[in-house]
């Protein structure tokens, strides 16, 4: 079963919207340029509202260890996720599971950075776009994953309810990760952090639909 995270989570009723549409994970952004970024006491609200069994996941980029510190003293994150040039021993110094992220182009060596970062529960495959760690709508070429990674692979970058199924197939993620593809509004018109209930429900309709497909 292909696992669904909704990465970029601003409001209360977006987090239960997630949930209650069968989400297996929500992602709190502290990254301070994003245009999803939450503060502190605002992450904190929101991991309060979620349901038992969600994960609380939380986004960082090249972030001071005291700052990550300080979120996770007042923020029950379940699992950390890391966007930047962290090293693995920055990254697994919090005590809490992690992902790596990796913005993936031609010549990056997906095996390296999954022994590299050995100590990650998955590698977040997104796609590389210059100067921007990520979050930003856009797809990647998954013929460059290759079949046998020795990290669960977190998909992402641009899936959207109309993609999502092709990627299942092709790249049989453990988890899929959206931000943009389930967001109010489309294109420049997009709505950076507010969430569209029936887009997300969408989103995780197909990748229960085509998980059953594939079961058969």
């Amino acid at each position: 079963m292909t696992r669904v995270k909704i990465c970029g989570i601003t409001r209360v009723e977006d987090a239960l919207a997630a949930a209650h549409s069968g989400a297996d994970a929500i992602g709190l952004v502290f990254y301070r340029r994003s245009l999803r970024y939450v503060e502190i006491a605002q992450a904190a609200q929101l991991a309060a509202a979620l349901p038992p069994f969600v994960t609380s996941v939380g986004l960082f980029v090249n972030a001071e260890a005291s700052f990550v510190n300080e979120a996770l003293a007042a923020v029950p994150l379940d699992l950390l996720q890391f966007h930047g040039d962290e090293s693995p021993e920055f990254c697994a110094q919090f005590g809490r599971p992690y992902l790596k992220a990796i913005r993936v182009k031609a010549g990056v060596d997906l095996l390296q950075c999954a022994a590299h970062f050995r100590t990650a529960r998955g590698l977040l495959l997104d796609a590389h776009v210059e100067g921007i760690p990520g979050g930003t709508g856009t797809t990647f070429d998954w013929k460059l994953i290759p079949r046998q990674l020795p990290l669960p692979v977190i998909l992402s970058g641009g899936l959207d309810a109309e993609n999502v199924a092709a990627a299942i197939k092709q790249v049989q993620p453990y988890a899929v990760d959206v931000s943009s593809g389930v967001e109010t509004g489309k294109g420049i018109n997009t709505l950076k952090g507010i969430k569209d209930a029936a887009k997300i429900a969408a989103f995780i309709n197909e990748v229960k639909r085509i998980d059953l497909q594939l079961s058969r």
